[in-house]
Formats: structure tokens, C-alpha cells, sequence
């Protein structure tokens, strides 16, 4: 990429980010019989796909929105869904690490709630072939989603400074989509051996996969307005998101 080209995109991202939220609209579905919160942001002109995104450990909040907002405006549709259920946003860092904890210890439940995203996306958007993206946490719920081999019609996987560990007794099975990984090299929390160590599994398994390796770059490097925020692994791996979505969505024979 140019550096005329990074700029750009840079500019871009900026922008996008900065634009007013709430382009799309707040929608209630269910899952085992409670009520869920998502987001739907519907393309701009005719779809080309369908992305479902994952929320990290503070639940949905305005930066998925944004996202799925950024999604829209490439001529996505984009649903964020909402593991945590209506009204449960944890604001406190033990809040958090409650709720991302009971869904660690209880596997089954997080997958439901990611398939009933996923149900509720295609239901909104009238496309049945969908790729399931996350941040943080929610890189958790992608890669939960893939090892289940549950999911008819993705087209892949994408996780951005995602949690990464394969939980005992659990692999990927054969014929697997392709997965992206965005990773920072700086990352602390998940350290970038961890997707080294993915990576060689999927290549193992003969899975598809796209490593992104971002120097510098800590956890959570794609969160605006924060002091982890790196613009250039942020817009880099937003590149690599529109790549990946260009090769493989719509795809499928």
C-alpha cells in the first residue's frame, strides 16, 4: 500500500468513525427464551453480503454500531449482535469479567447466542450466507462458532485482536471456512505466540487461513479514541477485512 493510499484510508476511517451513530436500527430478537438487543445496518444500494459482528466484553455498545455502520457504507449488510442480553451492558472491569466469565465456563450457552445472532441477521437481511467477525471477547464467539462446524452458509471467520485459545477437547473440523486473524504484536493480553499457535493448527488441519501480524500494535488496537488505538493496524486490518470479504463472500458454489 502507498502511503498516499494509507492516508486515505486513514482519512476514511476517521471520518466513518466520526459520523453520527445510530445509521441503523436497534432490534429485539430472542435466544432460549430472553431477550436480546442487536443492530442492524442495512447496505447502502444493493448488498453484497451478509457480516454479523460480535461485541467485545462490554457487550454492544456505540463502537459495533460504528462498525456495522463502516460495513453499510462498503455495501454490506451488517448485524451486531448482542450476547449479553437487552439492557446488560457492564460499565465496571469486574462487571465485565462476569459476564465474559459465564460464558467461558458454559460454552453451549455462547454458542446459542451467537446462532441466534446469526438466525436474526439472515431474518433482517433476507441473505442466508453470512462471514462472522468479533473484537476481543467476541473473537471468542467467532472461533467458538467455527470449531462447532453449526454454521451452514458462512463463508468465514474474522477476529481482531480476538481471544484465540482452542478450549480442551474441542478442534476444527474438516472443511472449515477461511478464518482471518488480526493480531497486534504488542498484545499482552493474547499474545501474539497464541496466534502463531492457531495458525499452525489451521495449517495442520489444511483450514484456510490469513494471519495479520501488526508490530507495536497492543490489545484492542482498533478501538477508537482510545490510548490503544493504532491507526496504521487499524486501517491495515480493515484493508485485510475488505479482502478478505471481497474473496470469499458470495463465493460459495
Amino acid at each position: 500500500m502507498t502511503i498516499i493510499a494509507r492516508l486515505g484510508l486513514a482519512t476514511s476511517l476517521a471520518a466513518l468513525a466520526a459520523a453520527p451513530a445510530m445509521a441503523g436500527e436497534s432490534v429485539t430478537y430472542q435466544a432460549a427464551g430472553a431477550d436480546y438487543e442487536g443492530y442492524y445496518a442495512p447496505a447502502k444500494g444493493d448488498a453484497k453480503g451478509l457480516v454479523l459482528v460480535i461485541h467485545d466484553w462490554d457487550g454492544l455498545t456505540d463502537y459495533e454500531k460504528k462498525r456495522a455502520d463502516m460495513l453499510a457504507e462498503l455495501g454490506y449488510d451488517a448485524f451486531a449482535l448482542d450476547l449479553f442480553g437487552k439492557g446488560n451492558r457492564p460499565e465496571t472491569v469486574d462487571a465485565r469479567k462476569e459476564e465474559t466469565g459465564k460464558l467461558y465456563k458454559d460454552r453451549e450457552a455462547m454458542l446459542t447466542r451467537v446462532a441466534a445472532g446469526l438466525e436474526e441477521a439472515r431474518k433482517e437481511s433476507g441473505k442466508e450466507e453470512a462471514v462472522v467477525m468479533g473484537y476481543c471477547f467476541g473473537g471468542a464467539g467467532v472461533l467458538e462458532l467455527a470449531r462447532s462446524g453449526k454454521a451452514e452458509g458462512v463463508a468465514g471467520y474474522a477476529t481482531f485482536h480476538g481471544t484465540l485459545a482452542t478450549p480442551e477437547g474441542q478442534s476444527y473440523p474438516d472443511g472449515t471456512p477461511p478464518i482471518l486473524i488480526a493480531q497486534g504484536g504488542a498484545d499482552t493480553s493474547v499474545p501474539v505466540d497464541e496466534a502463531y499457535s492457531l495458525a499452525k493448527t489451521l495449517e495442520d488441519k489444511g483450514i484456510t487461513y490469513e494471519l495479520e501480524v501488526y508490530s507495536g500494535a497492543p490489545h484492542a488496537f482498533t478501538v477508537f479514541d482510545s490510548d490503544r488505538y493504532r491507526d496504521v493496524a487499524d486501517e491495515e486490518s480493515w484493508n485485510a477485512l475488505q479482502s478478505f470479504l471481497g474473496r470469499y463472500l458470495g463465493k460459495q458454489s
